[in-house]
């Protein structure tokens, strides 16, 4: 059996390390964003609706959801993940611990 060295691992470890918490951080952050970006529209959505319910404007529902339907397709949605991993981990050595520490990220926020 060969000699198992620990320290010969090191480099790695602590690139594994580094390259989950930041992972971590980015789904955290991410996460929370995206919290304030859904807050956002859903007081948009209300004030709009308010402003319909008082007669100040008209709103073509149906025209909108054929506008976000095409964005909300399994196909889209996965493009847009991996277009979003890829810019994450675009030069990112050690991208193999940052993509679960980006997944435990989105989780935990």
């Amino acid at each position: 059996m060969a000699d198992f060295n620990v320290e010969s691992l090191a480099p790695y470890l602590g690139q594994l390390t580094f390259g989950g918490l930041a992972g971590f951080a980015s789904g955290y952050a991410l996460k929370k964003v995206g919290k304030l970006l859904a807050i956002a529209l859903g007081l948009l959505f209300v004030s709009i609706q308010l402003l319909a319910y008082a007669g100040y404007l008209t709103v073509d529902w149906l025209r909108i959801q054929e506008s976000v339907n095409p964005l909300l397709e399994s196909e889209q949605l996965n493009q847009g993940w991996q277009a979003l991993v890829a810019v994450l981990t675009n030069n990112f050595p050690f991208a193999a611990a940052f993509i679960p520490g980006l997944i435990l990220g989105l989780r935990r926020g």
